[in-house]
C-alpha cells in the first residue's frame, strides 16, 4: 500500500481496486447497477461476482480502521464468552462476544458504527466493548455454531445435575421409547442423559455413538455421514452411570467391569424404530461403550441414488439378473456394501424368486425376502445356517460377509450349482478383491469360474446443498487428486457450513466404484495365479476405473471435494 493511501479517508470501491479486488470497469459497471437496485455497493459487487464478501469486509475492515475477525476467532470462541450476551440481542443486532479481559469484551460485528448496539452491549456486559469486523455469512454460522453448543451445554448439566448414586433401574423392559410424550419428570437424571444423546444421534442421522472416558472427562461423539464429531463432554462422573443404564438396557452384566461385552436393545421415537447395537470394551479410564444405529423403518434406497454413473449402471444391472454365479462387494466397514446388496435384490425380487439372506447383522427388513439373522452364541453360524439353507430351495442367496474358508467353500459352491450368490469381503480394491478370496484358501480355478462381478466402493460426503458455492481451485490442490487444470472446466465446489450440515459443509453421501466384469481374460489371470498387480493392469486396459478416479468425476461434476477424494481413496503409485 503506497505511503500516501489512507483506506480511512477512501470509498469501498476505491479500496477494492487498490487493493486488486477489482477493476475501474467493474466499479463503474457495479454503479450503474447499484442506481437501479438501490442496494449498497458492497451488495452489488457479491451480487454481480466481482467479489467474495471476505473481500468485501477486509476492504470495510480498513476503511473503518477496526480489525477483521477470521474464521478462528469466531468458530473456536469459548462458549462461556459468547454466552456472555444473550442470543435474542446477539442474533437482532448482528453482534458476537468473542474474548473476554479484566475489562473489554471483544465483540464481532457487522457493523461496528452501530452506535446504540455498542451502548446497549456496555450496558448489559459492564465490559468496555473491543469491536472487530465480521461478515454477515461467517457471523451467522458461529451463531449457529456456538449457541447451538451451549443450549446442548444446558440440557447435559441440567441431566446430570444432583447425581450422586444410580440405584432403581427398571431393567425388565426390553424396548426403550423416546418420544416426548413418554418421558417421565421423576426419571433419574442419567436416564434423562441417556435419552439426550440417543435423541441427538437420531435427529443429525448418525450410525454410531461412541461414549469414550477421558481423564477429567467422558468425550460423546456420533457418526455422521462416516465422521466422528463431539456432540457434548459431561464430566467423568457421569460414566458409571451411563455405563450401567446401558448395560441395564441390553441385559448385559452390570457388575463386570474387566471384560468386553456385547449386547443390543431396540429404541422407538414418534416416528422411527431402531435397533442398537453395543459394544462395551474396558480401557484404562474406564469402560467405552459404542452403540450402532440401525434403522429397522425401511429401506428406501435403489442402484441410482445410490451413485451408479450412467456408464456402470447397466453393466452391473446385467450381471445380478444372471441366473447363477457370484457377485462380491468389498470394502472396510461403512462402506456401504450391504445397501448396495440390499438395493441389488430390489431390483431383482419378484414374486417367482426365493430369495434368501444370511446375515450379521441383519440391517434392513425387506419384504418378501426370507433374513435369517446370525446368533453365533447358540451355535447359528454362518456355515451351519447355509448348510440349512441348501435344503430350503434356494434361487438367490445373500451372505453378508465372507470371513472364513467355510462358508467361502460353501458360497463357492452355491454359485456353481445353479444360484446366484451376492456378498462381501474385506478388501481394499477389487483387484484385491480376487487376491484376498484366494487368500481365505478358494482354488484359483474355482474363483475364476464362480465370479461374475468384482467390485469396491468407498462412500464420499455430499457437499450441503444449503451452503454449496463455487471456488477456483488452485494448482496444487488439483494435483493432490492427479487432475490437470485444463481438465477442470470451470469452477469447483465446496460447502461454506450452516445449521442444516452443522457447519460441516456435508449432507449425505454418495458412493464411488471400482468394478471388474469377469471377462475370459480375466478368468484365465485368476486360474493361472496371477497375483494383484498384473489383474489390476488387466483391468486397466478392459475399461476398469479406479476409486481414485470415480473420486475425481464426482469432484467435477459438483457432487464432492478434493477433500473428501483424498479422505476415502488412495494414489496408485
Amino acid at each position: 500500500m503506497s505511503a500516501d493511501f489512507n483506506p480511512q479517508f477512501q470509498r469501498i470501491g476505491e479500496i477494492l481496486i487498490h487493493v486488486d479486488k477489482i477493476s475501474e470497469s467493474q466499479l463503474n459497471e457495479a454503479l450503474v447497477q447499484q442506481k437501479n437496485t438501490h442496494e449498497k455497493l458492497g451488495q452489488v459487487l457479491i451480487d454481480m461476482g466481482m467479489v467474495e464478501e471476505d473481500d468485501l469486509i477486509t476492504a470495510y475492515s480498513m476503511q473503518l480502521g477496526y480489525r477483521k475477525a477470521d474464521n478462528f476467532l469466531l468458530l473456536e470462541a469459548d462458549p462461556d464468552v459468547v454466552g456472555i450476551i444473550p442470543e435474542d440481542f446477539a442474533r437482532s443486532n448482528s453482534v458476537l462476544a468473542v474474548q473476554k479481559s479484566n475489562k473489554t469484551l471483544t465483540v464481532a460485528m457487522e457493523d461496528p458504527e452501530d452506535i446504540a448496539a455498542i451502548d446497549s452491549i456496555k450496558r448489559l456486559t459492564r465490559l468496555e466493548p473491543d469491536i472487530v469486523v465480521a461478515g454477515p455469512t461467517l457471523l451467522g454460522k458461529a451463531m449457529d455454531q456456538l449457541y447451538g453448543q451451549i443450549q446442548q451445554a444446558g440440557q447435559v448439566e441440567e441431566a446430570i445435575q444432583g447425581i450422586t448414586v444410580i440405584t432403581g433401574y427398571d431393567d425388565s423392559a426390553e424396548e426403550v421409547d423416546l418420544s416426548p410424550e413418554k418421558a417421565s419428570e421423576e426419571d433419574a437424571p442419567i436416564v434423562k442423559l441417556v435419552n439426550l444423546i440417543l435423541q441427538e444421534a437420531i435427529k443429525e442421522r448418525a450410525t454410531d455413538i461412541h461414549i469414550e472416558p477421558q481423564q477429567n472427562k467422558v468425550n460423546v461423539r456420533i457418526r455422521i455421514d462416516g465422521v466422528l464429531q463431539v456432540i457434548m463432554t459431561p464430566p467423568s462422573t457421569s460414566l458409571s452411570g451411563l455405563v450401567t443404564r446401558i448395560k441395564i438396557l441390553s441385559k448385559l452384566n452390570i457388575a463386570e467391569k474387566r471384560l468386553p461385552q456385547d449386547g443390543r436393545f431396540s429404541i422407538k421415537t414418534a416416528t422411527k424404530d431402531i435397533d442398537v447395537r453395543v459394544s462395551i470394551l474396558p480401557t484404562v479410564y474406564g469402560e467405552k461403550i459404542v452403540l450402532r444405529l440401525l434403522d429397522k423403518s425401511g429401506f428406501d434406497f435403489n442402484l441410482t441414488t445410490l451413485g451408479f454413473p450412467q456408464n456402470h449402471l447397466g453393466v452391473f444391472k446385467k450381471v445380478i439378473k444372471q441366473p447363477y454365479g457370484m457377485v462380491v462387494v468389498s470394502g472396510p466397514t461403512g462402506s456401504g456394501k450391504s445397501t448396495t446388496l440390499y438395493a441389488s435384490l430390489k431390483v431383482i425380487k419378484d414374486e417367482r424368486t426365493n430369495i434368501t439372506t444370511v446375515e450379521d447383522p441383519v440391517e434392513y427388513q425387506l419384504g418378501g425376502i426370507s433374513q435369517v439373522q446370525v446368533f453365533n452364541d447358540i451355535g447359528l453360524t454362518f456355515g451351519t445356517t447355509l448348510r440349512s439353507i441348501l435344503r430350503q430351495d434356494p434361487d438367490v442367496l445373500l451372505i453378508g460377509e465372507i470371513r472364513d474358508s467355510e462358508t467361502a467353500d460353501i458360497a463357492v459352491k452355491f454359485s456353481l450349482t445353479g444360484h446366484l450368490v451376492f456378498t462381501t469381503v474385506h478388501a481394499n480394491d477389487a483387484p484385491g478383491t480376487i487376491t484376498r478370496l484366494l487368500d481365505i484358501g478358494v482354488a484359483p480355478f474355482l474363483v475364476g469360474s464362480c465370479l461374475n462381478l468384482v467390485m469396491a466402493q468407498r462412500l464420499v460426503r455430499r457437499i450441503c446443498g444449503k451452503c454449496r458455492e463455487e471456488y477456483k481451485p488452485t494448482k496444487e490442490e488439483l494435483a493432490l487428486i492427479g487432475l490437470k487444470p485444463q481438465s477442470v472446466k470451470g469452477n469447483l465446489y465446496r460447502g461454506k457450513g450452516c445449521a442444516e450440515c452443522r457447519n460441516t459443509g456435508y449432507r449425505g453421501r454418495i458412493a464411488i466404484f471400482e468394478m471388474i466384469p469377469m471377462s475370459r481374460e480375466m478368468r484365465k489371470l485368476v486360474y493361472d495365479n496371477a497375483n494383484e498387480d498384473e489383474i489390476r493392469q488387466a483391468a486397466s486396459k478392459r475399461g476398469m476405473e479406479s476409486l481414485r478416479d470415480a473420486g475425481n468425476h464426482r469432484v467435477l461434476d459438483g457432487t464432492t471435494t478434493v477433500e473428501e477424494v483424498l479422505r476415502s481413496t488412495v494414489e496408485e503409485l
